[in-house]
């Protein structure tokens, strides 16, 4: 299923035996778009360090009572190695955090797996979804708006979607853009450059949060002659 970033920001997240807060952000690699961390919000709690939670410990999300359950304990989430807010994640810490908790890279969600597999060629810096929310699309023809949300697939892990408002340019419309249309990220300017006009992107189909079903993707990717990420079938439209 397929859920706004900021939704789960609203739910909160459950150990086995006790809430231990909300989530605040997202990490995830900027290779594969994939989230390899949700920074929890722990409140009085744990307050000195952050507290990453990864995909391997979300059993489920309950969207009737808007919960994450988290397959830890908030003594095993306590003991987990310490990072501190101004402390960088690096490869060595995310090698203890794994064997902190005994998991293997092939229990990773699939797609974490494959961005694992492929680390000699990765660049291990993560981002936060904090901070690229504001950055902005470049077309290949100028700019179109700004990144205000990111579509998360709950199954795999993956931003499968940036949400673009494009007001500044085309007053009160949101487009969606997938990962696998950018060309280059500009981090030192806060842009990101994608490989559609704006005349395509103006007529693509307008995005609401109720569009986040296969109906509605098929529709886009067949707007913009791409493949689906859910199919190895090529979209049968051609532009």
């Amino acid at each position: 299923m397929l859920r706004q970033a900021k939704e789960f920001k609203s739910f909160k997240l459950r150990a086995s035996d006790g809430e231990i807060g909300k989530a605040s952000e997202f990490y995830f690699d900027d290779k594969h778009w994939t989230v390899r961390y949700l920074v929890a919000d722990t409140g009085n709690w744990l307050s000195d360090r952050r507290v990453l939670i990864s995909p391997n410990a979300l059993n489920h999300v309950n969207e009737d009572e808007s919960v994450i359950l988290v397959d830890l304990t908030k003594k095993q989430i306590e003991e987990s190695p310490k990072l501190d807010s101004d402390q960088p994640v690096s490869r060595q810490y995310e090698m203890q955090y794994h064997d902190y908790h005994g998991w293997s890279y092939n229990e990773s969600p699939e797609a974490m797996k494959e961005c694992i597999q492929h680390e000699e060629t990765w660049n291990p810096k993560l981002r936060s979804t904090s901070a690229i929310t504001g950055y902005h699309i470049e077309a290949l023809d100028g700019g179109i708006g700004h990144i205000v949300d990111f579509i998360i697939d709950e199954e795999t892990w993956s931003i499968r979607y940036l949400v673009v408002d494009t007001k500044n340019w085309w007053a009160g419309k949101h487009v969606i853009v997938s990962p696998q249309w950018i060309e280059r990220i500009n981090w030192e300017e806060s842009k990101v450059f994608v490989n559609l006009s704006r005349e395509a992107i103006k007529q693509s189909p307008e995005y609401t949060p109720d569009s986040l079903h296969r109906v509605y993707e098929i529709e886009l990717h067949r707007h913009y002659d791409r493949k689906g990420y859910w199919s190895d079938e090529p979209t049968d439209k051609g532009r």
